[in-house]
């Protein structure tokens, strides 16, 4: 039986606080097998923590939005003698068809070793595993429409004045809340 979903609310004021979030997580030895769900509208800075944790776990290269692909491989080498680290980061922005599932065969990467890293999952909703972490992400201060965008493929968008992100943590199974109450400490 899973525990009763315990949750933590962050504000991010600026893309630093992110990427110093973004190394908490990546130092908890946990997270190399975790599932976690990346909820929020567009520009509330999803992608844009992904970028930041595969960094600080270790990959190496561009790092782009699987926008268009809905899944991107990565492999972290690990430097204290650990098998390379494999993750997984998939976008369900434009997941339209549930035979795309099978055919994609996604369900064998969620059952594989490795970290998998999902935004939009709603649109593949009753597919998904259980989600170890919901990192839930909202501007503050203005509607998302309004907001300097976090997540956008322009590297010239990183240079507008980003407004702080409200960010509820939310763990739904055991590995999640061993996180969770990592991530307090």
């Amino acid at each position: 039986m899973s525990p009763q979903p315990s949750s933590a609310t962050l504000i991010w004021s600026h893309e630093a606080d992110t990427q110093a979030f973004a190394h908490r997580l990546a130092a908890l030895p946990g997270v190399r097998q975790a599932f976690i769900e990346l909820q929020g509208d567009l520009g509330a800075g999803k992608t844009t923590f992904v970028r930041h944790l595969l960094r600080e776990l270790g990959v190496q290269g561009r790092i782009k939005s699987p926008t268009y692909a809905v899944v991107e491989p990565h492999e972290a080498r690990q430097e204290d003698g650990e098998p390379v680290l494999r993750i997984w980061h998939f976008d369900f922005y434009r997941f339209n068809d549930p035979r795309e599932w099978e055919e994609a065969g996604f369900r064998d990467l969620f059952a594989s070793p490795g970290l998998k890293l999902a935004e939009w999952p709603d649109k593949a909703q009753g597919m998904l595993p259980t989600p170890d972490l919901v990192l839930q992400l909202q501007v503050q201060g203005q509607d998302a429409e309004g907001a300097p965008p976090l997540d956008d493929e322009n590297d010239d968008a990183a240079e507008a004045p980003a407004a702080p992100r409200q960010v509820v943590l939310t763990a739904a199974t055991p590995l999640g809340q061993s996180l969770l109450e990592a991530l307090r400490a």
